[in-house]
């Protein structure tokens, strides 16, 4: 392909993505095939001569299509939200371009320079203590990463590094390993499975912590296990604390636990990849109060932020201006470059109003389910996350969810909150409006309802 070809198969293929997602809410937004569908599509060998470039464009709906979720439907209520814009796209493309490998700053100055400033100035956005941003006489600063698990894995890589060095200093008798035997780490019984998984590979022990009736975890509760853990000569090292957890959106109490955490000299890890987003608006900044205390602090702009995955930003106040030691691998991509289009083409009122807009329909899918007399809400609505099901046992839900699946007018998926299995309806695509969260709560009562006549057919048989 030469430069004329690319150009015109460039646009061309703008056209085609512009296509795709203006009509993305007529696809069934769950693929209807079954595992290993793909590789009966294609060949079972790379071809030897070059094939025609009009062929593989053809297979894109033929091999690929029928195998996708389409994560930016309206039709889309699963996980929580994968940010998508047109401007990210276009930063996304330009940095394909330039194809620079960031892993240091004479590699490429702009790289790494544009990363430091945007980290900045989305710090200042969160309205981040003073000790996170690069710019300032702090020795902190923020970069990115390429998801939260990466995140949470590096500051509890770093905390260890931190109390194996402080211990020794102390201790000098006492070998790396003794130390190492004795870690442990803490988080929620309902934070993300990667922070647990962020243990197994650091190679410590990692213990949950239970919640309030609000799924949080207080200070309480966490400080009593330090003590207990303490007294049978364990050493509590690192505590990750999640605002925004996957099940329910819930909020750990950080003003009750980084206190402790400080007085312990225990690392505070502080999780905010969903809800991170959202405390750029004033109404929801006070759910960031605490950070102060906190020794490391991310969320994911590419979940809520309009900068298309992958984009996770890192913050801490012991930060290094060498990027490379802030992550696993040793290049970056040119990944700031999404963030500054993004906030230059939005603008912070821009951002603040589409966060605001989700956050507004979730309350309205809400209303709806409280109106009914069947379902229940399970947990406190806060951003753009609806927990609900229908009253009655487990089994009638999981039901209810097998249906909506199987017809693929929707996509939701499930959470366990205290035993229960609870309906997740997350606003996520940038182009759901009110007239589709209607349309998807009819589906969802007609299947409903068809179950629950089902289940009094059976009762009365």
């Amino acid at each position: 392909m030469d430069v004329a070809e690319f150009r015109r198969r460039g646009k061309e293929m703008v056209d085609y993505i512009a296509d795709y997602l203006e009509n993305i809410e007529q696809r069934p937004v769950y693929p209807d095939v079954e595992p290993g569908y793909l590789r009966n599509l294609i060949p079972s060998e790379a071809p030897v001569e070059p094939e025609d470039y009009n062929d593989i464009i053809k297979d894109v709906e033929r091999v690929i299509m029928p195998g996708i979720t389409h994560w930016h439907s309206p039709h889309f209520y699963a996980y929580f939200a994968a940010a998508s814009s047109y401007p990210a796209m276009l930063a996304d493309m330009l940095c394909g371009a330039i194809g620079c490998i960031g892993f240091s700053w004479a590699a490429s100055p702009a790289c790494t320079e544009l990363e430091t400033v945007m980290l900045d100035w989305l710090g200042k956005m969160l309205k981040l203590p003073e000790c996170f941003i690069a710019g300032t006489s702090g020795r902190g600063g923020g970069v990115i990463q390429g998801t939260a698990s990466e995140a949470t894995l590096i500051a509890l890589l770093a905390a260890r590094c931190k109390v194996i060095n402080r211990m020794r200093a102390s201790n000098p008798q006492l070998s790396e390993s003794e130390i190492f035997s004795k870690l442990v780490s803490y988080t929620s019984i309902y934070s993300h499975s990667s922070v647990e998984r962020a243990a197994l590979i650091g190679g410590v022990t990692m213990k949950k912590v239970s919640t309030d009736k609000n799924f949080a975890v207080r200070g309480e509760t966490l400080k009593k296990m330090i003590e207990e853990d303490k007294a049978a000569g364990l050493i509590p090292f690192f505590v990750c604390a999640t605002l925004g957890t996957t099940p329910s959106c819930a909020f750990d109490r950080i003003t009750e636990l980084g206190p402790i955490c400080n007085e312990e000299n225990i690392w505070m890890h502080v999780d905010a990849a969903y809800a991170g987003s959202a405390f750029i608006c004033p109404e929801f900044r006070p759910l960031l109060n605490g950070i102060e205390f906190a020794d490391s602090f991310n969320f994911n702009p590419h979940k809520w932020l309009l900068i298309n995955f992958d984009c996770s930003a890192i913050w801490s106040p012991f930060s290094s201006f060498v990027l490379q030691h802030w992550q696993i691998p040793l290049g970056r991509r040119f990944r700031s470059l999404k963030m500054w289009f993004v906030f230059r083409t939005y603008g912070i009122q821009g951002l603040q109003t589409y966060i605001r807009k989700h956050v507004s329909l979730a309350k309205e899918f809400e209303k709806m389910v409280l109106a009914d007399e069947n379902f229940e809400i399970c947990a406190e609505v806060i951003m753009g996350l609806v927990c609900f099901r229908l009253k009655g046992s487990n089994e009638i839900n999981q039901k209810l969810l097998e249906r909506i699946t199987k017809l693929r007018e929707i996509h939701l998926v499930p959470c366990q909150l205290e035993e229960r299995f609870i309906l997740r309806f997350a606003i996520c695509a940038r182009t759901t409006e009110l007239r589709h969260i209607q349309r998807a709560w009819s589906h969802i009562k007609k299947l409903a309802y068809e179950i629950l006549q089902e289940s009094s057919h059976c009762l009365k048989g």
